[in-house]
């Protein structure tokens, strides 16, 4: 099926951060209640038409910051040739090179052959996919702790807001969908984008519980615990709904169809 249009409406939790009352997290439950998974070697078809296999890879990863860089750094000096197909061209001199800078100067991944450095093309003996990914699989840790920010939090999207609340300024963290227009213009030029196809709402798991980890990484277990506790009842709720015509939750529309 079509891909579905942004702008249809979301349902949105917001509660108090329990360590901090000045703190407020605001969740699309919409988003986080869908059945999207990652399909990449199952039928992603990546952003780049030209380059399927490298789903969202093609080009390269922008570090958040000078930490994150310096993990991903610490984490590639790791990487070995067998789960590493660039391996050799890592490394410049013996030092390893890693980084490139991008747009507006910022400082991201090397694009290698019309991919990120770290992806690990189709046919690769020591698997396709990104080769960080695969090196926290071998070490037994999360790949929040070898990939890039962006990377590892794909497709969640956290942004920050401010609110102004009678003399108070608090401070709103907000956890949603890295979709489409949170890309900016370059969004409309991806060929292919997962969060709003059907053909990737196919997961046995919603995605607050499928990315628990890494909402945890996101916004501390205090509060994914209360996020957690909203979901499962709106997803007992929805499932014990007799009239499903009448409309008490919004459901993504990518999942409602791909069901």
């Amino acid at each position: 099926m079509p891909e579905i249009k942004e702008g249809f409406p979301r349902e949105w939790l917001e509660f108090e951060d329990p360590s901090n009352p000045e703190h407020l997290f605001k969740c699309d439950i919409t988003w986080l209640t869908s059945s999207w998974n990652c399909i990449y070697g199952r039928g992603c078809k990546g952003i780049d038409k030209e380059e399927p296999d490298a789903g969202c890879c093609s080009d390269g990863a922008y570090y958040s910051d000078k930490s994150d860089e310096k993990r991903v750094a610490s984490a590639a000096a790791r990487l070995t040739p067998d789960i590493w197909q660039m391996h050799s061209r890592g490394y410049r001199g013996g030092k390893l090179s890693i980084t490139e800078i991008g747009l507006d100067d910022d400082r991201k991944t090397k694009r290698i052959d019309g991919s990120c450095i770290f992806l690990n093309r189709s046919g690769f003996k020591g698997g396709m996919g990104c080769a960080l990914h695969h090196l926290a699989m071998r070490e037994g840790t999360h790949f929040h702790e070898t990939k890039p920010d962006v990377c590892w939090q794909l497709p969640l999207r956290r942004s920050f807001e401010r609110r102004e609340v009678g003399d108070a300024e608090l401070l709103v963290t907000v956890i949603g969908e890295y979709g489409r227009m949170a890309w900016g213009e370059g969004g409309a030029d991806l060929d292919w984008y997962c969060t709003s196809n059907t053909e990737a709402h196919t997961g046995s798991k919603p995605v607050y519980l499928s990315s628990k980890d890494e909402l945890i990484q996101m916004m501390g277990a205090p509060a994914y615990k209360i996020l957690a506790e909203a979901c499962e009842k709106r997803m007992t709720l929805i499932k014990s709904t007799k009239r499903k015509n009448l409309p008490l939750f919004t459901i993504h529309p990518a999942t409602a169809r791909g069901q």
